[in-house]
């Protein structure tokens, strides 16, 4: 128990060190240790939650045959129109376009993805915080059992060594 004392000071907040071991244990069955990160609301900036949005659609289906179908477009397009086209067979244009779309994509990518990471840790925090307390209740639970068992192996014992004495002193009459 005295070992897991540093773990629950990061647990709970109350605990002070001329606490007894069973004080620290009902303190700790008493506090609330789990957090619902879900619940929890974030304030994101407008370019946050618009970075978010476009990372969702991003990596959908929807935006691949989307942007596919587009592509396809301008290319069947292009060509069609051949020496009227405003961006002829090489597709310099296209290719502009594309480089942009992603040198604006992926810092918009990685600015969501750090924010579920973000979540993601304290997530397993809150996981680490709740197993450490399952832990140290069952620890303790288990040790309570132990005490019980060796004091009821004692009192058959001392029964049986009681019936033993019982049965010669009925002998001997």
């Amino acid at each position: 128990m005295k070992e897991n004392r540093k773990l629950l000071k990061e647990i709970l907040k109350d605990i002070r060190h001329d606490m007894t071991d069973e004080e620290v244990l009902n303190l700790l069955a008493d506090s609330k240790v789990s957090i619902n990160p879900a619940g929890e609301k974030e304030k994101y900036t407008l370019g946050q939650k618009a970075a978010d949005a476009i990372a969702k659609f991003a990596g959908s289906w929807a935006f691949i045959f989307a942007f596919t179908g587009v592509l396809v477009l301008w290319m069947v397009i292009n060509t069609l129109l051949a020496a009227k086209a405003f961006d002829p067979y090489p597709f310099i244009l296209l290719n502009l376009v594309l480089s942009c779309v992603a040198a604006i994509q992926a810092p918009l990518i990685m600015m969501s993805q750090n924010r579920q990471e973000e979540k993601d840790r304290r997530r397993a925090e809150n996981d680490y915080k709740v197993n450490l307390k399952t832990e140290i209740m069952i620890e303790d639970l288990y040790d309570k059992v132990g005490v019980i068992l060796a004091k009821q192996s004692a009192l058959e014992k001392k029964l049986q060594s009681q019936d033993e004495n019982n049965t010669s002193e009925t002998e001997k009459q």
